[in-house]
């Protein structure tokens, strides 16, 4: 195995992903277990999971699929101690499962704004407080907390969705001040429109999506595999004193 194969590589690793059935989770299980990890696959759909453990196994790997619903305040824990129970250890997490509610403040329902809360930015509190004991005993972990270009630059009718991912980019920093000193590297990853399922439902009509593509100097959206990389990049000793940050993988939008 050359160096760099030693630097990015995953074997003898654990990860645990939510949000795992499709778009970005279901890349980024695919990429970490062709790079050596085992994946315990967290998700709602059933025949989404299928596929995931499917997609694990040909690359070799185990899959251990846990349904869970990242609303409820049972649902990352039980979830967490799961995949405890399989694996005995979590060396990766993942925190991508999210939910995007559209609407001017204004028109902002409370059950929406609670249940965005819930899903984005509670449930990877509750999931990582499950798993980093484990981390803090075998001295090394990597959380990996899926954000938002939102999260650090206002978008319209965003309200609720941004103020999560603010929310957990500030959780992610606060993480960084406790646990960074048991070897655990926490990071959030903060992408422009990725053309994941959920991307296409907000931004997929050209009315929408066109001048949003317009303020991104590259001139496109993203594809989920490019979050992918960056997930298995911050997954690896690769990336060991890179701690507390929120990588933009937005086009240049935030240059501008």
């Amino acid at each position: 195995m050359s160096n760099w194969e030693k630097r990015f590589g995953l074997a003898g690793r654990t990860a645990l992903v939510t949000g795992a059935t499709k778009g970005i989770g279901l890349e980024a299980c695919k990429v970490l277990a062709d790079a050596g990890a085992d994946i315990a696959a967290v998700g709602r759909d059933a025949a989404g999971l299928k596929e995931v453990a499917r997609a694990v196994e040909a690359a070799g790997r185990r899959c251990v699929t846990i349904g869970a619903d990242m609303a409820d305040v049972e649902g990352p824990v039980e979830a967490a101690r799961q995949a405890l129970a399989a694996f005995g250890t979590i060396d990766i997490l993942v925190n991508n499962a999210g939910i995007a509610l559209i609407d001017p403040l204004l028109d902002a329902k409370v059950q929406d704004w609670d249940q965005t809360m819930a899903v984005n930015l509670r449930a990877p509190f509750l999931l990582a407080r499950t798993v980093v004991p484990g981390m803090i005993k075998q001295k090394r972990g990597k959380i990996i907390n899926i954000s938002s270009q939102a999260g650090v630059v206002g978008l319209e009718a965003h309200g609720a969705y941004a103020a999560s991912k603010g929310g957990l980019n500030m959780l992610t920093k606060v993480m960084t001040v406790e646990w960074a000193k048991h070897n655990i590297q926490i990071n959030s990853v903060c992408p422009t429109v990725i053309l994941t399922p959920m991307g296409e439902q907000v931004w997929g009509d050209p009315t929408k999506g066109d001048p949003m593509k317009a303020k991104i100097p590259a001139a496109r959206f993203g594809k989920p595999i490019e979050v992918a990389d960056m997930i298995l990049f911050l997954a690896s000793s690769a990336s060991d004193l890179v701690n507390g940050q929120d990588l933009l993988i937005d086009g240049g939008y935030t240059a501008v």
